[in-house]
């Protein structure tokens, strides 16, 4: 019998497996995606439930079984994995917070009731992304399923100490890193955002809700003489399993179109997308991409 979460899900029958699968909670990026080509590689089955308005269209022929859920349907995210039989999942791909300030965003999003007794009773004290994320974990356990961390099936998405660019840094953008590193740390450190901007030792733009790009552009349009340091770091207790500081190509368009001249970020901590194609748009803007230890 498929019994009635054939019904919710309004699917085919679950597949059946020669190995256990893994769950893929899909969010914005390409990360999601490089995910999915390794799990195949490793001849790992992968059950994605992408999120809607988030999520990469393409993703639903890269896996073995697809289904597309809203943001606020955490009851659906839950039925859809458990039907498949998963037990382990990953978090890839950012979501985009500021979607949680839009106006109407009850009628626009609709949450189901899992979503509207875990957002709106459940025993938080804030909404930084730790606490958010952390009690969307909780809420997968009662249900039985556990997260883990993408990195531990594709580990070379992480970068190495060193200098990945052709250019070095000056005297003083080796201060600006090392007075930027300890801000960007201690931002991350109150769950605020892993950027910041800085120029002779002054802090431009801190990142929160908006991400690393919209700080990048601010910082931009706050030093218009540009020739400024962006340092991203991990969070003093990052935890793998999500939001890893992660850049691309996307990246250092910000950074080239607000004048940008250094980005520094932490080696072992950070995920480079793309790293071969990124490094060469630095190359060819002029910008200087370090991996540094903490």
């Amino acid at each position: 019998m498929l019994g009635l979460d054939w019904l919710f899900n309004w699917g085919p029958p679950p597949m059946k497996f020669d190995r256990p699968p893994v769950g893929l909670l899909a969010g914005w990026g390409r990360f999601p995606i490089l995910f999915a080509q390794k799990a195949k590689k490793l001849g790992i089955p992968v059950v994605c439930v992408g999120l809607i308005d988030e999520a990469a269209p393409e993703l639903e022929g890269m896996v073995d079984r697809f289904y597309w859920a809203g943001i606020a349907k955490l009851g659906r995210m839950i039925s859809c994995f458990k039907y498949e039989g998963v037990e382990k999942i990953v978090m890839a791909g950012k979501l985009h917070k500021v979607r949680m300030n839009v106006s109407f965003r009850l009628l626009r999003y609709l949450p189901d009731w899992r979503m509207i007794c875990a957002y709106f009773f459940g025993n938080r004290k804030d909404n930084k992304d730790d606490t958010l994320l952390l009690s969307l974990i909780d809420e997968f356990a009662k249900d039985g399923m556990t997260f883990a961390s993408a990195l531990d099936f594709c580990p070379e998405l992480l970068v190495k100490e060193g200098q990945l660019t052709s250019y070095g840094v000056s005297a003083s953008e080796e201060a600006d890193i090392a007075f930027g590193w300890e801000m960007a740390r201690e931002m991350g450190r109150l769950d605020v955002g892993q950027s910041v901007a800085v120029r002779e030792k002054a802090v431009l733009a801190v990142e929160a809700i908006e991400g690393t790009d919209q700080c990048i552009l601010r910082a931009g349009q706050l030093c218009p003489r540009g020739g400024f340091v962006v340092v991203k770091v991990a969070k003093p207790k990052q935890d793998m399993r999500f939001d890893v500081p992660t850049i691309g190509c996307g990246t250092i368009e910000s950074m080239y179109k607000a004048g940008g001249r250094v980005l520094a970020i932490e080696a072992g901590k950070t995920i480079v997308i793309d790293q071969e194609e990124t490094v060469a748009l630095a190359d060819r803007y002029g910008i200087t991409i370090v991996a540094r230890a903490a």
